[in-house]
């Protein structure tokens, strides 16, 4: 499968589909019907727990499990104070960058359905340029065209409603995929496209595959911490998002160096089980994958340290899609590197077999 097309206009069109959808943090379970109708022909079952992480099955009666994983959940604002005037104040509700937001067009999530707002900023003309103050969270600000509170409220805005962002996927230069959100539902998708090339290659497992996608990773890595206990696997391989650090204004000595179109980043941290990770780059090598490695200090900061410190210890290793610009609007990754990771994950899996301790100690 090393030289075989990977992606297909209907997996291309799903992912913009998927993409599109919003799924805040706590609130992923549209997101999360989309990926399970998508997932559906290329499981056995399913398992969803309280809070909306989705689990597609092969193999359910097996006793080694083997979980693949991805988030499903972006970035968003709540709304948290609503002036007399009419304009709101926002908390965040994960990693929002505030220096984004100002003249962003936004969704505001309601019983009574979408609420446009904009972010609003005082124009150029009326700022005192020796103090100028830039976006913070204190002094941005929604406006959704209404004269008053009431009004607000009236639109069926109150404090604790969600707010995300509208902006769409678009392809730049035939091979880069820009979206919001693209932290971390790319990484949903390739777990299910790793699903659906192992039913059309007729590939028989022999042990229970776990593709998992968890919710509320923005906020803790709850999600991950949540179904682990259900599942209790054997051994996960997680895929998430790490930046592109070739762009201006990024230290590679602090931050590494890895990039777009250069292959999928294995990553070497304390929650990063050595062997599984070996096994990983062994794989690499062996199909001609090309791949990078990044370093982290205490932890990966992703679901990999919710499954590795789990149910007395899991063998868990990281897979991570190179992308600029995070927690944007506009999240750009390569095509080339969203298929490699797809069959990195892919030809690892077939070389995992039941009973595999991934133990320092044999």
């Amino acid at each position: 499968m090393s030289n075989t097309k990977i992606l297909t206009k209907k997996s291309i069109d799903f992912f913009e589909k998927y993409l599109n959808n919003a799924s805040p943090t706590g609130y992923e379970w549209e997101g999360q019907k989309l990926w399970m109708n998508y997932l559906k022909p290329y499981v056995d079952t399913f398992i969803t727990d309280t809070y909306g992480t989705a689990v597609g099955v092969i193999n359910p009666e097996a006793p080694y499990k083997v979980v693949i994983e991805g988030h499903s959940d972006e970035i968003s604002w709540y709304v948290n104070y609503i002036t007399d005037e009419g304009l709101i104040y926002v908390i965040r509700n994960g990693g929002s960058d505030h220096q984004i937001a100002p003249s962003k067009w936004v969704n505001i999530h309601t019983k009574k359905g979408i609420v446009k707002g904009i972010f609003g900023w005082p124009a150029i003309h009326t700022r005192d340029k020796s103090k100028e103050k830039p976006p913070q969270l204190d002094n941005i600000f929604i406006d959704v065209g209404a004269k008053n509170k009431e009004e607000v409220l009236q639109l069926g805005v109150h404090v604790g409603c969600v707010i995300t962002y509208p902006d769409q996927f678009h392809i730049l230069n035939k091979n880069k995929f820009v979206c919001r959100a693209i932290d971390n539902r790319a990484g949903g998708f390739m777990i299910a496209e790793v699903a659906r090339l192992l039913h059309e290659n007729k590939v028989k497992l022999p042990y229970g595959l776990y593709v998992t996608n968890s919710v509320q990773e923005e906020i803790g890595l709850r999600g991950a911490e949540m179904i682990t206990q259900t599942i209790r696997p054997n051994a996960a391989i997680v895929t998430d998002v790490c930046h592109d650090t070739t762009t201006p204004m990024i230290d590679k000595k602090t931050q590494g160096h890895t990039e777009l179109g250069a292959g999928p980043v294995i990553s070497y941290a304390p929650a990063v089980q050595n062997k599984l990770r070996e096994r990983i780059i062994e794989t690499a090598e062996a199909k001609k994958i090309p791949f990078q490695r990044m370093a982290s200090s205490r932890s990966t900061g992703t679901d990999t340290d919710a499954f590795a410190y789990s149910n007395g210890g899991v063998a868990s290793a990281l897979i991570s899609l190179p992308l600029r610009y995070m927690h944007t609007t506009v999240e750009t990754v390569h095509k080339d590197d969203v298929e490699n990771v797809i069959r990195l994950i892919y030809e690892t899996l077939l070389t995992i077999k039941p009973g595999e301790t991934f133990s320092y100690f044999n």
